[in-house]
């Protein structure tokens, strides 16, 4: 497969597969080169940067060719995540715990700088929402409809539906000293009410909060006969405000407003000190919708007064406070998303190729004999690894299944698969990662499920996260066993399949196969540090393996030998491996990294980071993949990971990072997970020295005038060609 994109104008130096070795080189022992001199050493906020990935994912919800359901679906993405950075990133900061008079400048400043940012987003995003998108959906028909803009006979059908489905479910609370501020879990919806005149009792308690279930529906469909010829909803918040009034009889409804919190939702968990990390683990699940409070989300005309309340209740700066003009939980509009029927708003249905290295007509393990299988998901469907693993759980010469979970989903077929394996009498080990954040009552319903019909089921290594993809069947042939293998990039979720870009390798290579026995026994029995051929492994040698190459490269270009480094991942924020790519940067390597998320790397300031050029493409799938190519000369080397460059990766996580030694796969990956994307005109971002990001501009047009296509675009038009 060849891409015949034209050579970029400025910002990428292109990669082109050069001859290699018979078999490239994986061990290296080049001595770091000294350290870079600096002139601007400082590196970029790993939060700001974040955010701003985000801004690029609001961008699509703005751009007028993305279908108008996906814009808002883009809309809830960034919602999503916000709420995300918040329960994760946002305790870290040490102005929600202490007075900002105990905080240093440089906490200040970065607090200061991330309050700002994330302020700017959100009303952004409410500006996108109010006079943007769901004005786009009025003129086509379908509209929110509030209180105010209902007609009589709508008026009667919403106080019929408060009163059958909603008001049964709700019970105000008056706050008083034998009626506290009731717990509020982490990101429901709730009112608070300010109320005047007298209770029953003749007291003048004037505050109340309603909570909303999360059973009741975000939106309700309007029936048609109530409609006309649109299609009109009702938001669940807007049924609740318009009848507040009824749940107070006797009483005059003052000022109100709906509010979120927004909680610390990363377990914590002493695993040196449990007996059981699972029992532990289960039990702060209980605790995890009541931690500390990060963001206090209100309506807009919230009172000053009903806001400062909530602020001290939840022990808030003001600058955790976001007043917002509409629902304080756009993610819920994802149900309005799928209640509004209109196939023609949506992206045209891609269906994946199943993988095109695979037949259907001959056993997978006859055909990796034969040679390593590369699957590029979503392009290519899933479907080839259940047919790798259904295959090994059929075939009664497959004596032994091995295999790693980290997000696999509540509903998985591949989990089924590894059930049925137990029950056909094969050996199944299954390494569960307990603390892969918010699937971890997923994984311990899964864990329990297979420990319960026999398999042997592991948690890894106390203190470190299993993140590394793998799985491993051992099959007798004849006197021999003989093992076969899949790796990944990605998880093993048929969901996010679909939607993520991701690398899986398919192979039978003893040694690498042989590697991953080793690891496997590592998990279980934590015996000793691995001595592994082909693989290189975190905590033990990867940060250290990545740092050598770079070291490589740069010690050639040093003596004039060209190098290039093409690096392909989510974030950027290892400083060991920073200073490495600085380092060769000044060496006169050229480092092409696309990362889609956070980096701290800044690109192109000059004399520190001139030859590094940083992008980041937001499509229609999430780059996932992670690939690291190396070139010096006539040798170059490539690896698939399933690391980004963080700390946590390369020192508290199980990684794997292992080469491709096939020519021609390493070629097919290079083209079309580096080239292609360095040539991106259409969906790529480059980042500035100040490390703000900027649309890479249309590449000059040759030939016949012809609609440009961005990297996800090309591939799946490519693949979509294929027989």
């Amino acid at each position: 497969m060849t891409d015949t994109a034209p050579t970029p104008i400025a910002e990428p130096v292109p990669v082109a597969p050069v001859p290699a070795p018979a078999k490239a080189k994986v061990k290296v022992k080049a001595k770091p080169l000294p350290a870079p001199k600096p002139v601007d050493t400082s590196w970029l906020d790993r939060d700001v940067s974040l955010l701003a990935f985000n801004a690029r994912v609001l961008h699509w919800a703005k751009k007028t060719d993305v279908p108008l359901l996906e814009r808002l679906r883009y809309l809830t993405i960034v919602s999503s995540n916000l709420d995300e950075f918040f329960e994760v990133r946002a305790a870290l900061y040490t102005s929600l715990a202490k007075p900002k008079a105990a905080l240093s400048a440089i906490d200040a400043q970065a607090q200061e700088a991330l309050s700002h940012a994330a302020h700017l987003l959100v009303e952004e995003q409410y500006a996108l929402y109010n006079e943007v998108l769901m004005p786009a959906l009025a003129k086509e028909g379908v509209r929110v409809i509030p209180h105010g803009e209902r007609s009589q006979a709508q008026q009667r059908w919403v106080k019929s539906f408060f009163e059958r489905e909603v008001r049964p479910l709700l019970l105000p609370v008056g706050l008083d000293p034998a009626h506290p501020f009731p717990q509020v879990a982490n990101k429901s919806l709730n009112f608070i009410v300010h109320l005047s005149g007298h209770d029953a009792f003749g007291r003048e308690n004037d505050i109340a909060i309603v909570k909303v279930p999360r059973s009741l529906p975000r939106f309700i469909r309007l029936p048609d006969t109530l409609a006309g010829k649109r299609t009109l909803f009702v938001s669940i918040s807007s049924v609740i405000r318009a009848h507040l009034k009824d749940m107070f009889p006797g009483r005059v409804v003052g000022n109100f407003s709906q509010f979120r919190v927004t909680r610390h939702s990363d377990l914590s968990v002493d695993e040196e000190d449990v007996k059981n990390l699972r029992t532990a683990l289960r039990q702060g699940l209980v605790h995890r919708n009541y931690g500390q409070a990060v963001r206090l989300e209100v309506s807009a005309g919230c009172a000053e007064h009903l806001a400062d309340l909530l602020l001290r209740q939840f022990e808030l700066p003001v600058s955790a406070l976001y007043r917002v003009h509409g629902p304080v939980n756009l993610v819920r509009l994802n149900q309005l998303i799928d209640l509004i029927d209109q196939p023609k708003w949506l992206w045209p249905r891609y269906e994946a190729s199943f993988p095109l290295q695979l037949s259907t007509n001959t056993p997978i393990f006859e055909q990796l004999a034969e040679g390593d299988v590369l699957i590029h998901q979503p392009y290519e469907s899933f479907d080839g690894v259940l047919a790798f693993l259904r295959e090994a759980v059929m075939d009664p010469q497959v004596l032994a299944i091995k295999q790693t979970i980290y997000r696999t989903g509540s509903d998985s077929v591949l989990m089924e698969l590894l059930h049925q394996a137990v029950q056909r009498g094969k050996e199944v080990t299954v390494v569960v990662e307990l603390k892969a954040r918010f699937d971890e009552e997923a994984n311990i319903n899964w864990a329990e499920k297979l420990e319960y019909v026999g398999a042997q089921v592991v948690y890894g290594i106390v203190g470190l996260k299993t993140h590394a993809k793998m799985l491993l069947v051992s099959r007798r042939e004849g006197r021999n066993i003989r093992r076969y293998a899949h790796l990944s990039t990605g998880n093993y979720n048929p969901k996010t399949a679909r939607l993520y870009t991701d690398l899986s390798y398919l192979t039978a290579n003893p040694k690498l196969t042989a590697d991953m026995e080793t690891v496997f026994g590592l998990l279980a029995n934590q015996s000793r540090i691995p001595k592994l051929s082909k693989m290189i492994m975190a905590p033990f040698h990867l940060q250290r393996g990545l740092i050598d190459w770079i070291d490589k490269v740069a010690k050639a270009a040093a003596q004039g030998v060209p190098g290039r480094i093409t690096l392909k991942m989510n974030s950027l924020t290892d400083e060991k491996l920073m200073e490495a790519l600085v380092c060769a940067s000044q060496a006169g390597v050229e480092v092409d990294l696309i990362v889609r998320g956070a980096c701290m790397l800044p690109a192109q300031r000059p004399g520190f980071t001139d030859h590094i050029r940083v992008r980041s493409i937001i499509g229609r799938f999430l780059e996932h993949s992670r690939v690291f190519y190396f070139q010096t000369g006539t040798e170059e080397a490539l690896y698939l990971s399933s690391a980004d460059w963080m700390n946590r990766n390369m020192l508290r996580r199980v990684e794997l990072a292992w080469p491709v030694e096939d020519a021609t796969l390493r070629a097919r990956i290079v083209n079309e997970c580096l080239t292609m994307y360095l040539h991106d005109h259409v969906d790529a971002w480059s980042m500035a020295p100040d490390g703000s990001y900027h649309q890479v501009p249309p590449a000059r047009s040759t030939g016949k005038a012809k609609a440009a296509l961005g990297a996800q675009n090309k591939l799946m038009a490519l693949y979509t060609a294929k027989p």
